[in-house]
């Protein structure tokens, strides 16, 4: 496999596994968690590695979920106690990625993590680190924990699809059918961590979010069902993936950034374009109705 191919491969990782957890935090009125989490992972990195002095393994995916999960329980709490929810999710997400920032500059001394590592990841690097794997040979190191990221969403999207469906158009009536409506939601939040810190060391926080959030709102706007929609969040994650990597090529700059700012541009132009919501749409819809 060239350098190009792993790079595009492991960012279109990234855009399937994104696209699917992303779709059901749109539907829960949840985005600003994506945010949330992929900010306050960096703190149970952080903290994995003073504990452990090494900056991969096992640890830090155990910190990194252990602080989603905070994040979600903390936004929770103050959202009990009446706290705006979006309010809520910034003042958690702020504070614990500031301790995280604060913890890298006093505690982690000279090992390789950065405030810049964080936003943006260094998917440039990624052919170089390697593993051996039976019948298949050298493949990057994040390109196999991405696809093992992938085949976990996938079994828990189709595990728990029903009850997530259930839970995220209508709580209320999840929780009077006996559906364990706070167990799911934790559930789900360890799969938007685990998801999250499996993308973060190789495209960052930017990437990570734009991923989230992007490529399934392009998905809403063209339809309602929930498995097209699904399919579609998918695809246009990848899409993004394989578009922002040429366009990074063409302007000689950060390949992460560009796949966040492929993933704009398809929003837009299902904005645009988009049969029943889009632009387009609404104004001949509008043209066609009587004075």
């Amino acid at each position: 496999m060239s350098y190009t191919g792993w790079i595009i491969i492991t960012a279109s990782l990234v855009g399937l596994s994104c696209g699917l957890i992303g779709v059901f935090l749109i539907l829960r009125k949840m985005a600003m968690m994506a945010d949330a989490i992929s900010h306050t992972v960096l703190l149970g990195i952080v903290i994995a590695f003073i504990i452990t002095r090494e900056v991969n393994g096992t640890p830090m995916l155990i910190g990194a979920v252990l602080a989603g999960l905070l994040t979600a329980f903390f936004v929770q709490w103050l959202h009990s106690l009446d706290i705006e929810q979006h309010a809520s999710m910034g003042i958690v997400f702020t504070t614990l990625f500031a301790i995280g920032v604060i913890l890298i500059s006093t505690s982690a001394g000279n090992a390789h993590l950065d405030v810049k590592h964080a936003l943006m990841g260094e998917i440039t690097f990624i052919p170089w680190n390697t593993m051996p794997l039976p019948l298949i040979g050298e493949v990057p190191n994040a390109t196999a924990l991405l696809t093992l990221t992938f085949i976990i969403v996938m079994i828990f999207v189709i595990t728990f699809y029903k009850e997530w469906k259930i839970t995220s158009f209508d709580p209320a009536l999840a929780a009077s059918l006996g559906i364990p409506v706070v167990f799911l939601h934790y559930v789900f939040m360890s799969l938007v961590s685990i998801t999250t810190v499996a993308s973060f060391d190789s495209v960052g926080a930017i990437m990570v979010v734009a991923m989230l959030i992007t490529p399934a709102a392009s998905a809403y706007l063209w339809t309602e069902k929930l498995s097209i929609m699904l399919v579609l969040s998918s695809s246009f994650g990848v899409f993004s993936a394989i578009t922002g990597y040429y366009i990074a090529t063409w302007l000689n700059t950060s390949i992460s950034g560009s796949m966040a700012f492929a993933t704009g541009l398809v929003f837009m132009i299902s904005f645009v374009f988009s049969p029943k919501h889009g632009l387009i749409a609404k104004y001949v819809h509008s043209e066609k109705e009587p004075i």
